[in-house]
């Protein structure tokens, strides 16, 4: 079946550069097809003809294009506490250490780096809470930060449909979310009690990081697999830098350190700590 636009391999590889350079995202050739699905969305809205005119408009840095476009081709896929075993660890050994540690000034700050639609972020604050004591009179901030505007959109009003929160224990979801009534019937919100302790913002993470350097945690799971080794480096020392200096790093089940940075050390399941 004849496709809508045509889409040739130029296309696609000039495509592949644009991605690299605005997202650091590097495309195999097997991205083709994915590529063109969700940009042909793009061509529709803009009653386009074909991809070669789409291309230009980008190289020729239109900003609001500019922006659909890094939507458009990043990838969002994310639920409530993924990865039960990162969380299980910040509440028996993380956030103890840390509380120990920060005695003096009662604060904590946490960076979850590619929050997507917020589920993780919101995952943190619900630990976070169920750790430190009511009233304890802690400090804790998590920065929530994404490309994609669509999603921070969605992390920021804390709203879902319930099939998203069909994981959570009945306890953890009647505490900390409040179930949509009449018109929002199959929608849960989260408690604002959350939703105070997390600010969201775009961040690109090829760019500038408005971050303060002395961060306890960083999470940044399934979003180095995106980049090239060579990306991955930098991004590591980056994040070496942003932390305190024995200071933590969670990245994702599929992702590995290993010949990439020597700046911190193996505490196992993808927990590292600061060590350079």
């Amino acid at each position: 079946m004849a496709k809508e636009f045509d889409f040739s391999d130029k296309d696609f590889q000039r495509v592949k550069k644009l991605v690299l350079e605005h997202t650091g995202i590097c495309l195999s050739d097997i991205k083709h097809d994915m590529m063109y699905s969700r940009l042909a969305k793009r061509l529709r809205k803009l009653n386009l003809d074909n991809f070669s005119d789409y291309i230009d408009l980008i190289e020729s840095g239109d900003e609001s294009e500019l922006g659909d476009f890094t939507n458009s081709v990043t990838t969002n896929l994310t639920s409530f506490f993924r990865e039960q075993h990162h969380f299980d660890y910040l509440k028996t050994t993380l956030i103890p250490t840390l509380m120990k540690l920060n005695a003096d000034t009662r604060k904590i700050r946490i960076w979850s780096a590619g929050c997507s639609t917020g589920e993780e972020p919101y995952s943190l604050a619900i630990t976070l809470k169920e750790t430190i004591p009511d009233n304890a009179g802690w400090d804790v901030k998590i920065l929530a930060t994404d490309l994609d505007t669509n999603v921070l959109e969605t992390g920021s009003s804390g709203v879902y449909s319930m099939d998203r929160v069909n994981g959570i224990s009945s306890a953890v979801l009647k505490r900390w979310f409040n179930k949509g009534k009449g018109e929002k019937e199959g929608l849960v919100r989260v408690s604002n009690e959350l939703r105070d302790m997390i600010v969201f913002k775009q961040l690109n993470l090829m760019g500038p990081w408005p971050v303060k350097a002395g961060v306890d945690i960083i999470i940044c799971r399934n979003v180095v697999i995106y980049f090239d080794k060579a990306t991955q480096s930098v991004l590591f020392d980056r994040y070496a830098e942003t932390l305190r200096s024995d200071g933590y790093l969670i990245i994702g089940h599929s992702e590995s350190l290993h010949k990439v940075t020597d700046r911190f050390k193996s505490l196992g399941k993808t927990i590292y700590q600061r060590i350079v």
